[in-house]
């Protein structure tokens, strides 16, 4: 039993082998999926995840230690580690202690027990995921590939060049007003989450790519007409031949388009991912994480701490690359 299972399979071949289902426990179990159903009329799905949980549980006990409606604390400690050294991941755990939360307090109301043994079980620490960053090579061809020979494509290259110059989201991308950006002075002005606005650098390569937009493209998707201001009262920098800003859909269809000309699986490039790769390219090229945190408007710095994790995995690829005892 202490042998790690590493695959579903390997976890469905060990549940397989645990002692047959008591038949108190079953009615037990029974009794309690009837009471959500009425209660909350959950999901079958829900329902069925429920029953699988505690039906493992009660096999795995076989009885023992005052069986499934007598388990203490400690009991069910023991069970969440044992599933631990069999690979069940954090998730999995997450949903059995909901099972196992929902199933004692129904034994509390019905009076069956005194005490939750599942009140006080802490949660399993779940993974934070990390971001999926571009590399640099792969960020150039993505910039690159727009025709910047048409009003939209040399939009799009303005757009591309200004989100990664400046990490922005891609909310603060489509609604940045024309009256942001200081090309004079090199920055942008963004009104972020919260409504709290920073100044951000911009790069020489966006600059020259934004006073090309607003020197030819601009003025040929406005039509030579005037653009009306948003429901804001703001005049949108980028524009649709609509004369508005894009939407975030549509940019995001854009994206995944330039992605396929620049020899990119879309499925792997969001814009999001871009102002990932922003992050994570200046981290890893020595920038500092307060002033990273700045760029990216986050409000706390263990929000920015984040991409310290990307960093780390990318220089732990390079040492195991290239050192000769990596």
């Amino acid at each position: 039993m202490h042998d790690t299972a590493r695959s579903t399979a390997d976890r469905r071949r060990l549940a397989r082998g645990l002692p047959a289902l008591r038949d108190a426990d079953g009615r037990a179990i029974a009794r309690f999926i009837d009471a959500v159903w009425a209660e909350h009329g959950l999901a079958r799905q829900s329902l069925e995840a429920y029953r699988r949980d505690l039906e493992q549980l009660a096999r795995w006990l076989d009885g023992a230690r005052g069986g499934l409606e007598g388990a203490d604390r400690q009991t069910l400690h023991d069970y969440l580690a044992w599933r631990f050294g069999q690979g069940y991941q954090p998730r999995s755990n997450a949903r059995l202690r909901a099972s196992l939360r929902g199933f004692y307090a129904h034994l509390v109301r019905l009076g069956v027990r005194a005490d939750d043994p599942a009140a006080l079980l802490e949660p399993p620490r779940l993974p934070r995921p990390l971001p999926k960053a571009l590399t640099e090579s792969q960020v150039e061809a993505l910039l690159a590939a727009p025709a910047v020979d048409t009003p939209e494509g040399l939009r799009d290259r303005a757009m591309l060049e200004l989100m990664y110059a400046a990490g922005l989201r891609v909310s603060e991308l489509v609604n940045l007003p024309a009256n942001a950006v200081n090309l004079r002075q090199g920055v942008v002005r963004v009104l972020g989450k919260g409504g709290k606005e920073r100044l951000v650098p911009l790069g020489e390569e966006s600059q020259d790519w934004l006073e090309r937009y607003l020197a030819k493209a601009r003025p040929q998707l406005a039509g030579g007409r005037p653009v009306p201001a948003d429901a804001h009262g703001q005049v949108p920098l980028f524009l649709t031949p609509a004369r508005q800003a894009p939407t975030r859909q549509a940019y995001w269809q854009a994206l995944k388009r330039h992605a396929a000309v620049a020899g990119i699986d879309p499925r792997t490039v969001t814009p999001h991912g871009l102002r990932h790769s922003f992050a994570t390219h200046l981290l890893n090229r020595g920038a500092d994480l307060r002033a990273l945190q700045l760029l990216l408007g986050h409000a706390s710095l263990s929000t920015t701490q984040i991409y310290t994790l990307v960093a780390r995995e990318h220089l732990q690829r390079l040492h195991a690359r290239h050192h000769p005892r990596g």
